[in-house]
């Protein structure tokens, strides 16, 4: 009886297993970037155009709305240090990242505090900061979505790339 029992609870526990990564549809990404000692990361979903453009995957965001800059889980965006993005400071911890579309087709990097949460529960009552975004035309689109961290002078950039469109803004550690 006790082998039945360990058999059964170990298939099922295999079964969740194998349905949560199956609800992961997407391959996950991560970059990560070395600040003062002090890792800064982002972790997110990967989703492909397959034969679509950008602008046929974001047209239906209206002023106000947000993209959950990737696929499936939320985009997770961790620093082990406080960060300046102009004139707004981000403390160290984990947060969802996503991208406001604005009135002006403008776009702003928006941290929230919740993380972790399917990509598509956006509490807008946890949003903490946002940041505008520089938008720019890629010159090689890419296929999947990428998000990338870099160094740049004293501090990095922050850049998400898809289809023909580049969205970036940069920091500093505090």
């Amino acid at each position: 009886m006790k082998r039945i029992t360990v058999g059964v609870l170990s298939f099922a526990m295999l079964t969740c297993l194998a349905a949560v990564a199956s609800a992961q549809r997407n391959p996950r990404g991560t970059t990560k970037l070395t600040l003062n000692g002090q890792t800064v990361s982002v972790e997110y979903g990967r989703p492909s155009l397959h034969g679509r453009s950008v602008e046929q995957m974001l047209s239906q965001l209206k002023a106000g709305q947000v993209w959950r800059l990737g696929a499936d889980k939320s985009t997770t965006f961790s620093t082990g240090i406080d960060l300046a993005f102009g004139n707004v400071t981000v403390p160290k911890g984990d947060y969802s990242l996503w991208a406001r579309k604005e009135a002006n087709n403008s776009w702003q990097l928006v941290f929230n505090k919740q993380h972790g949460q399917w990509g598509t529960q956006h509490d807008a009552a946890q949003d903490f900061a946002s940041v505008p975004l520089k938008e720019s035309k890629l010159s090689s689109p890419a296929e999947m979505v990428t998000i990338s961290l870099a160094k740049e002078g004293a501090g990095g950039m922050i850049s998400i790339e898809w289809g023909d469109m580049k969205l970036a803004t940069g920091f500093k550690a505090k």
